[in-house]
């Protein structure tokens, strides 16, 4: 298979240094004589002008080099178009990548670029917004929003962010509504998920396969506060067994089950995010799963 490969590197995501990472990219295709060029990403996600340079250069792959927001703007962008895509992690979270076994490693996740074995994967739809990875409403989406707002990127900065949050926390009221019944709940958030990644290799949903045509749905329920780090903890470890959701909703603190598709009330209009990128939030939302979306580079 010939190839020519387009990599988009995002200039403000995470912490690297640019220079070293495009530097040892540029080596490593030329010494393999992989055609390649290297553009910007677009901060407004509109990739309209790659089209024609795919359809017209025969481009076979694009690459992002960047975090989840990146990747989430490209794939939304170009996934209908006969490319593959894939990831060199230099986000401040990189749960896509991780969730897809691909590593922060740079020499390891070119080679997988270099190997060329992609795999079909999923994504979702929230509103009709394109989600790769993980999207949600409440706490997390708070963070989300006041990180986006700092000058510094990056794990110490997020988990400040999320300790502050913690202590000021309150639940939003919600309705889940799903194809044989709805529940009320106040919850501190809700994620929906592809992967099983929060980001920073944190296991948020355990059962959770890119390709398996499911969404991943953590519901963290009001608690007294002192068992809220604990709650949170059991299901990052994978202790919280899926039980009948039904007895779960009264029983448990941390509610998790799969589903094709369902719809948030969102009746104290809990903030939202999409891929860790915060956008307007609606009294309503709908998350869909879109099956077989695009193809990944990945680990064989």
């Amino acid at each position: 298979m010939n190839r020519k490969i387009i990599f988009l590197v995002n200039p403000i995501s995470g912490t690297a240094k640019k220079e070293t990472v495009l530097r040892y990219i540029e080596e490593t295709l030329k010494e393999k004589q992989i055609p390649f060029e290297i553009l910007p990403t677009n901060a407004a996600g509109d990739y309209d002008f790659l089209r024609q340079k795919i359809q017209w250069e025969n481009i076979t792959d694009v690459i992002v080099i960047g975090g989840d927001g990146s990747v989430n703007h490209v794939v939304q962008s170009l996934h209908d178009e006969p490319v593959r895509f894939g990831i060199i992690p230099l986000g401040s979270g990189n749960g896509f990548a991780f969730a897809a076994n691909i590593p922060k490693n740079l020499k390891k996740a070119l080679d997988i670029i270099i190997n060329g074995y992609a795999h079909t994967v999923d994504a979702f739809a929230v509103n009709n917004h394109f989600s790769c990875m993980l999207s949600g409403l409440g706490f997390d989406a708070k963070v989300a929003h006041e990180f986006a707002n700092k000058a510094s990127r990056g794990l110490i900065t997020y988990t400040q962010q999320s300790i502050m949050h913690f202590f000021k926390a309150q639940p939003y009221q919600f309705e889940i509504v799903l194809d044989n019944f709805s529940f009320f709940t106040d919850a501190y958030f809700i994620s929906v998920a592809n992967g099983n990644q929060f980001g920073n290799n944190v296991t948020i949903a355990p059962s959770a396969i890119l390709n398996d045509g499911l969404l991943d749905v953590v519901i963290v329920q009001k608690m007294n506060k002192a068992k809220l780090p604990f709650a949170i903890l059991k299901q990052l470890r994978g202790n919280n067994k899926l039980q009948q959701l039904v007895e779960d909703i009264t029983k448990k603190n941390v509610l998790y089950f799969q589903t094709r598709s369902l719809v948030i009330k969102n009746l104290k209009y809990a903030p939202l995010h999409i891929d860790g990128e915060p956008i307007e939030t609606a009294p309503e939302v709908k998350f869909e799963i879109i099956k077989d979306c695009f193809e990944l580079l990945q680990p064989q």
